[in-house]
């Protein structure tokens, strides 16, 4: 059976396909999810650790029917928004419990475990599983994920999917002969803009797609049917999400009535921006029941509007519409060419955002009637004959010494935007740096956004990510480990002033960046072919 799972920051979605109906349907975890009026089964990704040592923890609904989502406690146990720092460089720190140092990873790990030992309570079988992932995700995330799920046994197929290419396809673009379309998926730790192109080609196979990042046994199905694709033609994201305006909102009653730090002062801000999605005024209480203080905290969609704005929100929101817009037009697709907006995640709901996107849009193009469900259905219809075209989110450089800044620096060799697999490799040319060297490394890297640089860490019970430096590049070392940087040993010795080595670098269709490195001196080749990471 299919299985796709949208493990998000504030909630986590489950979907299967159902053969008899030929059509996703949400899953429903006994004691993990949440049964709510108006939105599907979601599962809180939330975790409390009980016994770090034992790996004993409480996720999801558990948590909060146990009572253990307002508790006190000396030490820090409960984590909320814990998947933002996930394959991130923290210069924060998390606490050590029972012994046992704390890590992202680790909270990831223990709650995904636990998502997989209830399915398989529910003898759900997973034959083949599709997880999605946040667009602007560096391999460092999504090689966590692979190595989670890596673990899973009988397992015929394991894929990840963008999260917002999953959701054109969940909100049944396709089949509303849609064939550009933008979907927004403003979640509870990023949100991601992807403008994909769908439509049908005539085809002799039915590909398994050119995301496919591991699996036991790999196969392809050779029976003769149209192949839908989905062929990404932008796509833009920013860390930035519903838990960051739970914080700014904790500021501004911290700030105005003292309001403690605590996991039940979260909760409430949270419940008032939910709230104020359906009406203009919220109010909830905090009452400890310590110390019997209570505290009554009021606000208005106005006031809410109004430390958006203090935040320049509308204007970060800004920036990444006019850099998705650039690559689309670079692309030959005009804002005009764009026939649907898809809304995806519960900060999609916030009436600013959508007024925001009514600034660019026409309200008739823009859909909002799945905004929860859309990304895991999606998924699944990567099992079901989907082949996505896609390309390289980050581009790929070498590191240098800079001698005018004096510090090392990054020389692009593989632009964002690339298309794959390459069918041309990019090629550079490297001689020795230093007399009679015997030997050359490279140190390849996955290059950023030009950024702040952050720090994540949590302040008591809410996660918090600050701005620091100005303007570097944020970078993720690939191969910066013994063994891994020498790519040529040099037979004679090298000397500067010539060059000695060509290196040729593309990526294939399964994502892996590959070398190929030819002595030019000699004559030979030094390495063919060879893998040094997947990339993202």
């Amino acid at each position: 059976m299919a299985i796709a799972i949208d493990f998000g920051t504030s909630n986590t979605l489950i979907t299967r396909w159902n053969a008899i109906k030929n059509e996703p349907e949400v899953l429903s975890l006994d004691r993990l999810s949440q049964q709510l009026v108006n939105n599907p089964p979601l599962i809180p990704s939330q975790i409390y650790v009980e016994d770090a040592s034992q790996s004993k923890v409480v996720i999801g609904q558990a948590l909060g029917d146990r009572g253990l989502d307002g508790q006190q406690h000396p030490e820090q146990r409960l984590y909320r928004n814990f998947k933002r720092g996930i394959g991130t460089t923290m210069q924060g720190f998390l606490p050590e419990l029972d012994g046992k140092q704390i890590t992202f990873e680790q909270l990831g790990s223990w709650f995904l475990g636990d998502v997989f030992q209830q399915l398989q309570r529910q003898s759900e079988t997973l034959d083949s599983l599709v997880m999605t992932v946040p667009v602007d995700s560096f391999e460092a995330y999504r090689s966590w994920l692979t190595e989670v799920c890596a673990t899973l046994p009988d397992i015929d197929k394991i894929q990840l999917l963008d999260e917002p290419t999953a959701a054109a396809l969940g909100y049944g673009a396709l089949e509303q002969n849609f064939k550009q379309v933008l979907v927004v998926d403003f979640g509870g730790g990023t949100v991601d803009f992807s403008l994909v192109e769908l439509n049908f080609t005539q085809g002799q196979t039915k590909p398994t797609g050119f995301i496919m990042r591991w699996a036991k046994k790999s196969y392809a199905d050779s029976s003769a049917q149209k192949a839908r694709t989905a062929k990404v033609i932008a796509k833009a994201g920013k860390n930035l999400g519903g838990s960051d305006l739970d914080n700014w909102l904790f500021d501004y009653f911290q700030k105005q009535q003292n309001l403690p730090k605590d996991a039940l002062s979260l909760r409430l801000v949270e419940r008032l921006k939910i709230q104020l999605s359906e009406k203009n005024k919220a109010s909830e209480v905090y009452y400890n029941a310590e110390t019997f203080e209570s505290i009554e905290l009021n606000l208005t969609r106005a006031e809410f509007e109004g430390i958006l704005q203090e935040q320049g929100f509308v204007g970060q929101l800004d920036g990444l519409m006019e850099q998705l817009l650039q690559q689309a037009r670079r692309n030959g697709v005009s804002k005009e060419d764009i026939e649907a907006v898809l809304l995806v995640g519960g900060t999609s709901q916030i009436p600013a955002v959508q007024a925001w996107l009514k600034s660019y849009f026409l309200e008739e193009k823009i859909k909002n009637d799945n905004p929860f469900g859309a990304i895991a259905a999606g998924a699944l219809q990567l099992a079901q004959g989907f082949e996505l075209k896609d390309f390289l989110y980050h581009s790929y450089g070498i590191r240098y010494w800079n001698r005018r800044n004096k510090c090392h620096d990054w020389h692009p060799i593989i632009p964002q935007g690339q298309p794959y697999p390459m069918s041309e490799p990019i090629e550079i040319t490297l001689g020795a740096s230093t007399e009679q060297q015997p030997s050359i490394e490279l140190i390849i890297g996955e290059l950023g956004k030009q950024s702040m640089g952050t720090e994540i860490y949590f302040d008591g019970d809410r996660l918090v990510t600050k701005t620091l430096g100005q303007g570097q590049t944020n970078v993720k070392p690939l191969n910066d480990r013994d063994g891994a940087r020498t790519v040529a040993k040099l037979d004679p010795v090298g000397y500067p002033g010539n060059d000695r080595i060509k290196l040729q670098f593309l990526v294939d269709g399964d994502r892996c960046l590959r070398v190929t490195v030819e002595d030019l001196l000699r004559n030979v080749t030094l390495l063919e072919n060879q893998k040094v990471a997947e990339i993202s």
